[in-house]
């Protein structure tokens, strides 16, 4: 069976340049922190990357603390810090702050005070792309970064978090973007790497890998690749909503990612939609990769006023550069075949 990956939210295929960038690295032997010429080599490596990612990112002049992942990010930038934020961030997020900001039928966050206010740029479930302040204390920008022209210095924000799997670079290695002159007091400790601020021999195939992701991505967002994407996307919807009358396209109404589409349908459980796809060849996904698996209603969806049973019953369709036409009607069809049983039971069941 021919199989289609349509859950790019979760993770990307891992670019070309990448792969071949993170070869190169591994032929390199020295620690970054040596002084000898192959430990310099190996820093000149890291450096060169925090350089490329700052400029892909539009942060020149800030710093680029390299990390393990967007979610160490999260923590190295928000523990300690008396914060808030509406109830759709990541779970990285909203474990370190309070979630108690308004938010409304579209997804977006009614700011009050941005300097002590975490927002993301885009939601990962539902594709919502939210309205940056100016003075933002911290962004998940995991998101947008490659897919939309975003620029950290742009936002005017304190601090940015982005991943390098999320726009065709290697898992495990992520940045906290910060402001130049910002306190950012260290979580791991034991050595002098990340200019005092996270301790750990740096990640230099990772970092290779990330910086060369991360310029590809920017290459394809100049010349117009998630705008055919986002014609997909639009083909998927209308196709979809065609027959599925009783399912509610979540957040079309406000700017949104151009590859994410959020289907809900009430009292068809997503877990159940996601297996069922899996089997007819196609990888799709219930919510935020990192709360998979996890049977409960989505809570970005509650929060916007869904109720239980339609909020459980969100699946996420996520797609990328190269998505095709015949995978996306595929998928639709599938989908469809899919509602129609799911109806036909829940029909004999009143019966």
């Amino acid at each position: 069976m021919m199989r289609s990956y349509l859950d790019h939210n979760a993770t990307t295929p891992l670019r070309d340049e990448a792969r071949a960038a993170m070869i190169a690295a591994m032929e390199v032997v020295g620690n970054p922190s040596s002084v000898h010429g192959e430990g310099r080599h190996a820093k000149s490596i890291v450096e060169s990357a925090r350089s490329d990612i700052a400029s892909a990112f539009g942060a020149d002049g800030a710093d680029v603390i390299f990390t393990s992942s967007a979610t160490e990010s999260a923590a190295l930038a928000l523990r300690g810090r008396d914060l808030h934020s509406g109830d759709i961030e990541h779970d990285a997020v909203g474990a370190w702050v309070q979630n108690d900001l308004a938010v409304d039928a579209d997804g977006l966050v009614q700011v009050i005070d941005p300097t002590v206010t975490t927002l993301q740029s885009a939601n990962s479930e539902t594709g919502v792309v939210q309205t940056l302040p100016q003075g933002l204390a911290v962004s998940d920008m995991t998101q947008a970064f490659g897919k939309l022209p975003v620029a950290f210095n742009w936002t005017g924000a304190t601090m940015a978090l982005i991943s390098a799997h999320k726009l065709g670079g290697p898992k495990g290695i992520g940045a906290l973007v910060v402001k130049r002159g910002t306190d950012v007091p260290a979580q791991l400790l034991g050595g002098g790497q990340e200019m005092g601020r996270r301790a750990g021999t740096e990640n230099v195939i990772g970092a290779a890998g990330f910086a060369a992701a991360a310029k590809a991505a920017v290459r394809d967002l100049a010349d117009g690749a998630w705008e055919r994407v986002a014609h997909l996307r639009d083909l998927l919807e209308d196709t979809l909503e065609a027959e599925a009358k009783d399912s509610v396209i979540v957040g079309k109404a406000a700017p949104r990612l151009p590859n994410t589409t959020c289907i809900a349908t009430t009292g068809w459980k997503g877990e159940t939609q996601v297996m069922q796809m899996d089997l007819a060849g196609y990888a799709i996904s219930a919510g935020s990769a990192c709360s998979s698996g996890k049977v409960r209603a989505s809570r970005v969806l509650k929060a916007m006023g869904y109720d239980e049973a339609t909020a459980a019953g969100a699946i996420r369709i996520s797609l990328g550069p190269e998505t095709t036409e015949q995978e996306v009607l595929g998928f639709a069809e599938k989908w469809l075949t899919q509602m129609r049983k799911h109806h036909a039971r829940a029909a004999r069941a009143i019966a």
